[in-house]
């Protein structure tokens, strides 16, 4: 897998910048697209083998070693493109919206590994040899499940994800390795279940692990992958709050009637797309997660909250105002279940319809969000 570099005559730091702004959502004035500066990435995946010998082979070099392909469906019989040759960062877009790569679980494989390469980190970041040193050998061990996972996942387990048994141990083991790299981190409660979705493009845990750690580590200005402290995630989730009241103002309104307390319902949305959703609809969602940033989980969220409303209405009138927790568990059910009724296709329709909706609308919002936060001396979670 190669990226083309332009020719000398243009400048290399403008061919990086390009490059990175793949990865971060941010598609720097657009305007240079207009010039004549040549931008390709190409991707490669040889061809698999036939069917017959599909799940076997996976396992040995396609990126599948943690994989339990007999709960993959469809998704175990790999198809579609080979190769990704893409001159335009618009037309990458809208690969990564159609599932250009979504067939092929090497070719996917590779394009996350090429996306997240281009991450700009900061200078000392660990990577997969730093996690051998300190792990070991991850063929001479069997990992455990009993390893703890850190507080600052805040409860939230590594979801399955058609994952083996052995797989989510190895998550743990991943986890906690980080925790002990990056002891900034205070809350990063979406942390098991990217995880778990990276581990099914890894070779091994070492790779995942420095896949993880340049998503952790990324220094570009703001740019956001991963909430990594209490004040990002709650001004996050009074984010969503105030964007669910815009754009889903009748789900919002529903939400309101039957929860006593609907920042708390909120405090979940995050959770719904990462880690509740099955591993079909996840998967597209980090397709587009890697190419465009933050604000694809925002509309999913909002595509959710949608979906949930009309299903509640399909069920009769909302009953009376009850407890918080009750309203949260309600959409959790829904979004684990959606798949008999959404198909992935459809939910991301349904996000990316939303008008109106920026960049620039998120982060002034977050901004001002995390500014009431910390007048109110809000900084840490705290225990109750």
């Amino acid at each position: 897998m190669t990226v083309r570099d332009p020719p000398a005559a243009t400048s290399p730091a403008r061919s990086v910048r390009f490059c990175r702004g793949i990865l971060a959502g941010y598609y720097p004035t657009l305007q240079d697209q207009s010039s004549n500066t040549p931008w390709t990435l190409v991707v490669y995946a040889k061809p698999s083998c036939t069917a017959d010998q599909q799940v076997s082979t996976m396992a040995e070099e396609d990126y599948g070693s943690f994989v339990d392909w007999s709960q993959m469906g469809d998704l175990a019989k790999s198809s579609g493109p080979t190769k990704v040759d893409c001159k335009d960062l618009k037309e990458f877009k809208t690969m990564a919206r159609q599932g250009y790569w979504a067939k092929n679980h090497k070719l996917r494989a590779q394009v996350y590994q090429q996306l997240i390469k281009d991450i700009p980190c900061r200078t000392v970041t660990p990577d997969a040899e730093v996690y051998r040193d300190i792990m070991g050998d991850a063929a001479s061990r069997k990992p455990s499940s009993h390893f703890p996972l850190p507080e600052f996942v805040d409860g939230n387990a590594v979801p399955q994800y058609c994952l083996k048994p052995e797989a989510v141990a190895s998550a743990h083991q991943i986890i906690g390795c980080v925790a002990g790299q990056f002891p900034d981190i205070s809350h990063c409660p979406a942390l098991p279940a990217v995880t778990a979705l990276l581990l099914h493009f890894s070779l091994d845990e070492a790779q995942c692990f420095e896949l993880i750690s340049r998503m952790l580590a990324c220094n570009e200005p703001g740019k956001r992958l991963l909430d990594q402290t209490f004040l990002a995630h709650e001004s996050g989730c009074m984010t969503f709050g105030d964007l669910a009241n815009k754009y889903c103002t009748s789900a919002h309104r529903m939400i309101v009637a039957t929860a006593r307390d609907v920042l708390e319902v909120y405090s979940d949305w995050q959770r719904w797309v990462l880690g509740d959703l099955p591993f079909s609809h996840t998967v597209r969602v980090l397709d587009i997660y890697l190419v465009e940033g933050y604000k694809v989980l925002f509309r999913v969220a909002l595509a959710l909250l949608k979906f949930y409303r009309k299903h509640k209405a399909e069920g009769g009138p909302a009953g009376p105002q009850q407890d918080s927790g009750k309203v949260k568990d309600d959409i959790q059910a829904f979004v684990k279940g959606i798949g008999s009724t959404v198909t992935p296709e459809k939910l991301l329709e349904k996000a990316f319809s939303i008008r109106m909706f920026s960049r620039k609308e998120i982060t002034l919002l977050q901004v001002t969000n995390e500014k009431s936060l910390q007048q109110k001396g809000v900084a840490v979670k705290q225990t109750r």
